[in-house]
């Protein structure tokens, strides 16, 4: 499994509004529902079930389709399981002396590539890019969110 886990400060030097742990949790709830706004590359995202604190859902994104099942773990976490494969995504809010971060963590696995391998290392490292920039993306819309009064 390729894991990578990614930290990044909620309110860097000059971002404008500062965003406060429960405008990032209403964000990060929002995306759970429709991740279309916030993660760029994904081009499909129903809701197929929902459950106190879990959505079921089909993504798209990079042309590959998944169903996942999120739990919410109010206010700090939300985990993105895909059912029927081996793999996860989470989004953890927590305070450090650095201010409030968002860590972006995922553990993935891909069909045909041995585990451990180069080819899985390559994979994930082509992969990474965009989904350290989902989180920079996910941030970039609550912000403009709460400048819209959305949240």
């Amino acid at each position: 499994m390729y894991a990578l886990s990614h930290a990044i400060p909620v309110n860097p030097p000059g971002a404008e509004p500062t965003l406060d742990r429960d405008q990032v949790w209403r964000g990060l709830e929002m995306k759970a529902e429709n991740a279309l706004p916030f993660v760029p590359g994904m081009s499909k995202c129903e809701v197929v079930e929902r459950g106190e604190d879990m959505i079921l859902r089909d993504v798209t994104f990079a042309g590959n389709s998944h169903r996942e099942k999120i739990l919410l773990h109010k206010p700090v976490q939300v985990q993105f399981e895909r059912v029927g494969e081996n793999g996860f995504i989470q989004n953890t809010i927590s305070d450090s002396d650095a201010g409030l971060q968002l860590t972006f963590t995922f553990g993935l696995n891909f069909p045909g590539t041995e585990p451990g391998s180069a080819a899985e290392k390559a994979k994930g490292d082509e992969m990474k890019g965009a989904y350290i920039g989902a989180v920079a993306a996910t941030l970039d819309r609550v912000r403009q969110m709460v400048r819209d009064g959305e949240i």
